[in-house]
């Protein structure tokens, strides 16, 4: 019954992924909720001024029905999975999906109605983003399965005492922020979050947690679903809304599985990403003005170098699976 309850769970969020875009796009476009490109981006991106921005509504309405569809079925098959530590860690994933996304939404909601790339101020974003993960520790802690210790590679179980707390802080918004900027050009990070939700899912059924699979299954249809929406040339964006819903899965999901060190493998290129901004910006400043990348995020600078976004895509989605592999190995023999 888990097993159908996940197939469930995949077709059903690929199905309402897809088809919503039906409608939302061409809805997207009636309110004139289109992207305006940055001036500081590439000079190429300045075609796609207009396309309509916040589709990540396509695969978040994908995968609540799908959800929803997976756990009334598991509930009539299979009661006695529900209600466990597991099923409100699944809770907890959704909340911080919900919770990121919501931020990603209101910042969104700015962007389109001014007409500007400015959103939310950042003081605005760090304060939703602080709420929304001390409601998700706080969760996870309730739930028993908050744990100041963590696997760490040769090293084995390591108890980081109360530092644990600052840094699931610094890991979790990091994430988030992390795959936001991952959302850069068609396609990329839809293609890299659905390599990585597989990853989840095949953890998590591995560790024997079935109800919380339902999510990364869900999230892992939907997003094949929104692809034909969102892959080079892109008919709409997922916007904040979506990247940061997805940013909060990524997150929730290592979180509540008890694992927050697999989001070093599972979350491999949003990190790559992210680092390679603060590294620009650190060395920009240090040296007034030189510079080591082209530009970042990294994706951007392999545009520069002449990649073509499908190229990028690929290369990115390839390199997420084989850090999937490798987090996949390394549970086989910690976990």
């Amino acid at each position: 019954m888990a097993r159908y309850a996940l197939i469930l769970a995949a077709a059903c969020g690929f199905m309402i992924s897809a088809v919503s875009g039906l409608f939302i796009v061409p809805f997207l476009h009636k309110l004139h909720f289109g992207q305006t490109i940055k001036e500081i981006g590439p000079t190429w991106h300045n075609k796609k001024q207009g396309t309509p921005t916040m589709g990540g509504l396509c695969f978040i309405l994908g995968t609540v029905f799908a959800v929803c569809l997976a756990l009334t079925s598991l509930l009539h098959g299979s009661p006695e999975l529900m209600g466990g530590p597991d099923s409100r860690g699944l809770y907890l994933a959704i909340f911080s999906a919900f919770g990121f996304g919501l931020i990603g939404f209101l910042d969104d909601f700015i962007k389109v109605v001014k007409k500007r790339n400015l959103g939310l101020r950042a003081w605005q974003k760090i304060v939703g983003q602080l709420l929304v993960t001390t409601a998700l520790l706080a969760g996870l802690w309730m739930n028993g399965t908050l744990s100041t210790s963590i696997t760490l590679p040769f090293f084995g179980m390591v108890d980081f005492g109360i530092l644990f707390y600052p840094l699931s802080y610094i890991l979790i918004i990091g994430v988030v922020n992390a795959v936001n900027l991952t959302d850069g050009i068609d396609g990329l990070c839809s293609c890299v979050t659905f390599v990585s939700m597989l990853g989840f899912l095949t953890l998590v059924s591995f560790l024997g947690q079935f109800v919380m699979s339902i999510l990364p299954a869900a999230l892992a249809g939907a997003l094949a679903g929104f692809l034909i929406w969102n892959f080079y040339p892109a008919k709409t964006f997922m916007g904040d809304t979506g990247s940061m819903f997805l940013g909060g899965a990524v997150a929730g999901l290592g979180y509540a599985m008890g694992r927050p060190e697999i989001l070093f493998f599972f979350g491999a290129v949003y990190i790559w990403e992210a680092a390679t901004v603060v590294i620009q910006v650190t060395y920009f400043k240090l040296t007034h003005g030189k510079r080591i990348f082209k530009m970042t995020p990294i994706h951007h600078s392999f545009e520069m170098r002449g990649w073509s976004e499908v190229k990028i895509d690929a290369s990115f989605s390839a390199l997420e699976a084989l850090f999937v592999v490798l987090g996949l190995t390394f549970a086989y023999f910690y976990y």
